[in-house]
């Protein structure tokens, strides 16, 4: 079928001969097409990656990749249990934490969750000291009762560094005044921005130790956050830890806490891959129509080489041979340019805004003002392989059009 006479014929029919100058112009525009459509596959699902990592770089910069809870937010005998998890290998970090919900009144009053730490941990399992202004977490000692605010609920409370805030605990004292709220007045020294909307407006960080005396845990914690070496296998390690460890907790990974919006941000992009397919489905659609008036003008020709002897196979042959070049160079163009595109977007952008006087991701507007972009060898290749299929499919037709054709019709005219 592939034969090399077929080859020939069909590479001479790519080339504009006297008065087919049109249908080498509609080839030109079918490889466009198909050039364009991977161009902006990759490109666009790239840029999606690159928010996609970003968001989950941010969350996790907050969360952890694992936890481990006591039931009721309560965890006796952590102190053994944190060593025997950082014996595993693939743990890098394991801190205590304690986490409630709860009010905090500044200025005015707003629902918050706090968060008591241990200083000196808490940077091997999040990144919330990079996040702070100033000095860290250097300020956040037992018993001092300071408190690091996001941003965000700094600005509702109406606090800043250096004021007096109040933090109502859930539980009730009775006194002889009657029953009241527990409740401690905390000085905020310092606020943190980690580009995540609900922690950055409802996240507060104090020291653990005056989170056990302020919501009376004694000597328990609610859990230990861990971080692993590999934040992709945070579900098996997971599992692994819950066979070895023993006690009354559960562990929960990152996929589990967040599986929601991780689970929307893949439809998202699924979505987006569907939709933009739809661009290379039309240029295959024009390499139908190309074929087509290929097939119509070459009636005489198709006669003649079957009167020679050419059979139905290698008539077929030539046009699949046609249409499957105009798809192979579409589709390494598309992919040439859509790897340069997505590997220096960020550039790209940089040069329009400076060029419109605009900005695109004002920082003022957006957490994430610059373009992100990650590039992955499994899109090149699934865009390509999408672009190379539909070009062959779309071939299917008009070569077998060109198979039927009867030399005694054909040559009637000629």
């Amino acid at each position: 079928m592939y034969q090399p006479l077929s080859i020939y014929v069909g590479l001479r029919y790519l080339r504009a001969k006297r008065r087919n100058h049109f249908i080498s112009f509609i080839s030109l525009i079918s490889m466009g097409g198909i050039a364009l459509g991977v161009m902006t596959l990759i490109t666009v699902l790239s840029v999606m990656n690159g928010f996609e990592r970003e968001l989950r770089e941010r969350i996790l910069g907050m969360i952890s990749h694992a936890t481990i809870e006591g039931y009721e937010r309560r965890l006796e005998g952590w102190e053994g249990l944190l060593d025997q998890v950082r014996e595993h290998p693939s743990v890098v970090g394991a801190a205590p934490f304690v986490e409630q919900e709860t009010l905090v009144k500044g200025r005015s009053t707003a629902g918050a969750q706090i968060r008591g730490i241990d200083p000196a941990l808490e940077p091997e399992v999040s990144e919330i000291d990079a996040q702070v202004r100033g000095d860290g977490f250097e300020g956040l000692e037992p018993g001092s009762w300071r408190v690091i605010l996001g941003a965000g609920l700094a600005a509702r409370l109406g606090v800043v560094p250096g004021d007096q805030v109040t933090i109502f605990a859930p539980e009730i004292r009775t006194t002889p005044a009657g029953v009241m709220p527990q409740v401690r007045r905390f000085e905020v020294t310092g606020v943190f921005e980690a580009g995540v909307h609900q922690y950055d407006t409802a996240l507060a960080v104090i020291h653990y130790r005056d989170a056990q005396r302020l919501f009376r845990l004694g000597e328990q914690v609610g859990g230990i956050r861990l971080k692993f070496d590999d934040m992709m296998r945070a579900r098996a390690i997971a599992w692994e830890l819950g066979d070895k460890l023993d006690g009354d907790f559960r562990i929960r990974d990152w996929t589990q806490q967040h599986a929601n919006f991780f689970r929307a941000v893949q439809t998202e992009k699924t979505v987006m891959f569907i939709i933009l397919s739809l661009i290379v489905a039309v240029a295959a659609f024009n390499i139908i129509s190309t074929l087509v008036m290929v097939v119509t003008d070459k009636q005489a020709d198709i006669a003649i080489l079957k009167t020679m002897g050419l059979g139905p196979k290698r008539i077929m042959g030539i046009f699949i041979v046609q249409g499957s070049l105009i798809g192979v160079i579409g589709t390494v163009l598309g992919i040439a340019a859509g790897v340069a595109l997505a590997l220096n977007v960020e550039s790209v952008v940089a040069s329009l805004e400076s060029v419109l006087n605009t900005d695109f991701l004002s920082a003022e507007v957006y957490y994430i003002s610059d373009l992100p972009s990650e590039l992955r060898f499994g899109d090149v290749v699934r865009f390509g392989g999408l672009a190379l299929c539909l070009s062959l499919l779309s071939t299917i037709y008009p070569a077998w059009r060109a198979a039927r054709t009867q030399p005694v019709e054909a040559l009637r005219h000629e």
